[in-house]
């Protein structure tokens, strides 16, 4: 098998770069000086990797232009879009940096009535894991990656980053905005690996901690890589977002918020909105006014400042989607959107028309299984406990959103819903101040947040009793 891997651009095919893999010598040499790195890290004082970090993504956000238009080369967003992901680096960068110093402290006990001895100290103190390996996705290259890796490096950890191979440069760009930062050698590096290869570093008793962003048969593989290691692992996996309108949501509201956070990237994202359930009080009225704006989308090459909706990463994942949308139509969906009317989409290509599909169930695919592209399907429900019982049918569980005027409504409807995160009247979206997690199929562990500090450290207590 070669060890050379390239890039193809889902715009034209075209080669967009050309990188050999890494062999077992520089696997190890990363680990060595990963390892060697990491206890000089670990004193390094919460300020200092947070001036280093900050210059990092001073670094990246100055190089937004160029970084973006990479982005599309690499897997096919529209340029228009893509420097928003950039601003979202930035933004979740500097969240997470900016709270460390409060979260990271040390945990002091205070004596009581029942325990008041003199001269004694009780903390908790916050202990680096080690070596952290992030491997990251295509669909948000830089978004999905710095999740885990500001946070690992702001906990006093070493990163190894494992890109897609779809977007190994994004590894390298982070690599150079360390360097350019000052951050100390060895301390965060990159390795662009194949999945045997990646499987092997993984049970490398090294490497402490392992978080993945991807498919679910992809988090399968790396726990079971891991199983029995005693090490950590933190899963974003699939999703199959769903969305209720209620019967009192703000009509434009809803229809322009769902139809962008049904196809923006195409579709390509963890927690785009892939099924949609509407009252019927209002059904009618929403799915008109949402067939109309989806049928202002341009699709085309990605690269043209007037193209809003561009390519999938590659052909085949376009075919998984027509097959879907095939399959729904064959078994009495009605697709409302005439292909026709994009020039561009192309069988056979990763040019591929959005789609809204009507008259659905969930005895098809295209309500219970991942699409990961521009297709939705609306269904018509009567009341929210119809709503919410469609809503948990499904493997997966990341966000859900409710679209309502009533937030005690979707307060209490979210408290049903089996998900990691609920809207109102907002979907697609991540807040770095919340939890990103996941139920069901959707994965495991908690990224972001306070709370994502504490699956990158291991709590060390310390009882101090001085004589």
């Amino acid at each position: 098998m070669s060890n050379n891997i390239q890039i193809v651009s889902p715009i034209d095919g075209s080669i967009v770069a050309q990188r050999k893999l890494a062999g077992e010598a520089e696997m190890l040499t990363a680990i060595n000086a990963a390892d060697t790195a990491r206890t000089a890290w670990k004193h390094t004082s919460v300020q200092q990797r947070a001036e280093l970090c900050h210059k990092a993504v001073d670094i990246m956000r100055d190089n937004a232009a160029e970084l973006a238009v990479e982005i599309t080369r690499l897997m096919g967003r529209p340029v228009v879009h893509s420097p928003g992901e950039i601003r979202g680096l930035e933004q979740r960068a500097r969240y997470m940096i900016d709270i460390a110093g409060q979260e990271l402290a040390d945990i002091q006990i205070k004596a009581d009535e029942t325990d008041n001895k003199p001269g004694l100290t009780r903390l908790i103190r916050h202990e680096p894991l080690g070596i952290v390996l992030v491997l990251a996705p295509w669909n948000y290259p830089y978004l999905t990656a710095v999740n885990s890796i500001i946070p690992a490096l702001m906990a006093g950890n070493s990163v190894i980053l494992k890109h897609s191979t779809q977007t190994l440069l994004c590894a390298e760009r982070f690599h150079q905005a360390f360097i350019e930062a000052g951050l100390p050698a060895g301390v965060f590096q990159y390795l662009h690996l194949d999945h045997e290869s990646t499987s092997k570093l993984i049970k490398n008793s090294a490497i402490n901690f392992v978080s993945f962003t991807g498919s679910v048969n992809g988090g399968k593989s790396i726990e079971l890589a891991a199983a029995g290691l005693f090490k950590g692992v933190a899963l974003e996996l699939g999703g199959k977002d769903p969305a209720y309108v209620m019967s009192d949501a703000d009509l434009e509201h809803s229809v322009e918020n769902l139809v962008d956070g049904a196809f923006f990237n195409s579709g390509q994202s963890c927690c785009a909105v892939e099924r949609i359930y509407v009252h019927a009080d209002i059904y009618d009225p929403f799915v008109e006014q949402f067939v109309e704006t989806v049928k202002q989308y341009r699709l085309g090459n990605p690269l043209h400042a007037d193209t809003t909706l561009g390519p999938m990463v590659n052909a085949r994942a376009a075919e998984h989607v027509r097959e879907q949308i095939k399959q729904a139509v064959a078994s009495g969906a009605k697709a409302c959107i005439d292909e026709e009317q994009f020039a561009a989409n192309q069988p056979g290509t990763s040019y591929l028309a959005p789609q809204v599909l009507v008259d659905v169930n969930h005895e098809m695919a295209v309500m219970k299984q991942e699409s990961f592209g521009p297709v939705v399907g609306i269904m018509k429900v009567s009341n929210d406990a119809e709503a919410i019982e469609l809503m948990n049918d499904s493997e997966y569980g990341l966000t859900a959103s409710i679209w309502t005027r009533d937030e005690t409504s979707a307060a209490e409807l979210g408290a049903q819903i089996q998900t990691g995160t609920v809207y109102m009247n907002r979907c697609d979206y991540l807040d770095p101040a919340l939890a990103w997690v996941g139920v069901k199929n959707s994965g495991r562990g908690c990224s972001l947040s306070a709370l994502g500090y504490q699956q990158l450290t291991r709590p060390k207590s310390y009882y101090l009793k001085n004589i």
